[in-house]
């Protein structure tokens, strides 16, 4: 009798065990990298500067003319376009996009 009990004592463990690794497995692979990504793309539109080509999550290329707080003023090839500084996603300025080279 005794060894029945402890058999199932030993199966709770088991599964609490497995529930935590389930979580950490979880929170590495899920939560943790998400968290990365959302500060370096907080880090960079904190950093963005007059004068930066970028392109916005719409797909919208230009070149930053005025910052504020919250928004950006947009150069493009049609006009000066306010934006909010969430919504740029990508830096231009130091890539190669759109360059000739000799």
């Amino acid at each position: 009798m005794n060894t029945v009990f402890l058999q199932a004592a030993g199966g709770q463990y088991q599964s609490i065990i497995m529930l935590v690794l389930m979580f950490g497995v979880i929170y590495f692979f899920m939560i943790r990298p998400q968290v990365k990504k959302q500060k370096a793309e907080k880090k960079f539109q904190s950093d963005i500067n007059s004068g930066d080509k970028v392109v916005t999550t719409s797909g919208i290329h230009g070149k930053i003319t005025d910052i504020n707080d919250s928004t950006c003023v947009i150069e493009t090839g049609a006009g000066r376009i306010k934006f909010e500084r969430s919504s740029i996603s990508l830096d231009l300025t130091n890539s190669t996009y759109g360059k000739v080279e000799k």
